[in-house]
């Protein structure tokens, strides 16, 4: 039987292992499709191959990880059309987010906000090497300042999941400058509707603001969906006229 700091040690271990793995896969250090081996995880986190293993319960719970019998853990795979759905999801219950927020949000928390958008701005105007990776942060903030402002715990636990789904796929690093001006624009604007105390308004510009995010990144996910398409050996079975178009998406063709 274990002591109560043998168990404590057990759950720092397993803690640790799971956020790290989690970071990583976030960061897209991990690509969608790649097996996750124990062992190399257990030389990468520092720990041994149990909280490890435990570790990628968790992420499997969370949708993060499949476990495939015989074979292991792999980081999961999003296609196109999980993507879309998703996000149409997202926009409908971040929409609702957003005007439920508007008239129970303080002063205080606008004016947060409004310093939250104003960073982003910034940064994105110096442009460090970490600048995307900053913005994602501030981003990540803003978005959870105005679900704690919605007062409502059960619309928060359907949107963690889905809020994180963009961050895992690197949102920001599928921008080009127009769409991430648009993004950044999108924030100034919720803080606007916020301050006219318009929650109609802020609904409108943030289910814009998801969906515009959904389309910069299916463009991206359907470009990796041909590119494997064309790489794989079923390539053999598709007719010219698929392979082309494939290799057009691809931006080959």
């Amino acid at each position: 039987m274990q002591s109560r700091e043998e168990q404590n040690g057990s759950q720092s271990a397993v803690a640790k292992a799971y956020a790290d793995i989690r970071r990583r896969i976030i960061a897209n250090e991990y690509q969608q499709g790649e097996r996750l081996k124990e062992e190399d995880l257990a030389v990468e986190v520092g720990v041994s191959r149990t909280p490890i293993r435990e570790a990628l319960r968790r992420l499997a719970i969370e949708g993060m990880v499949e476990l495939r019998p015989n074979y292991g853990a792999f980081v999961s795979t999003w296609s196109s059309r999980d993507l879309e759905q998703m996000f149409d999801l997202r926009a409908t219950l971040e929409g609702s987010v957003a005007a439920m927020a508007t008239p129970r949000m303080s002063a205080a928390t606008i004016a947060e906000l409004r310093a939250l958008a104003e960073q982003m701005v910034a940064t994105a105007a110096v442009r460090q090497p970490d600048a995307l990776e900053r913005i994602a942060e501030l981003n990540d903030t803003f978005h959870k300042m105005i679900l704690v402002a919605a007062e409502s715990p059960r619309l928060s636990r359907l949107m963690g999941q889905l809020v994180e789904l963009p961050i895992v796929l690197r949102t920001f690093n599928c921008y080009d400058e127009e769409e991430l001006q648009r993004s950044l624009g999108h924030h100034r604007e919720l803080v606007a509707a916020f301050t006219a105390r318009d929650g109609a308004w802020a609904e409108a510009v943030m289910r814009a603001h998801v969906l515009a995010a959904k389309h910069s990144l299916l463009a991206v996910q359907l470009r990796h969906e041909a590119e494997q398409q064309l790489r794989t050996p079923e390539a053999a079975g598709h007719d010219s006229t698929d392979l082309a178009l494939a290799a057009r998406v691809a931006g080959r063709g």
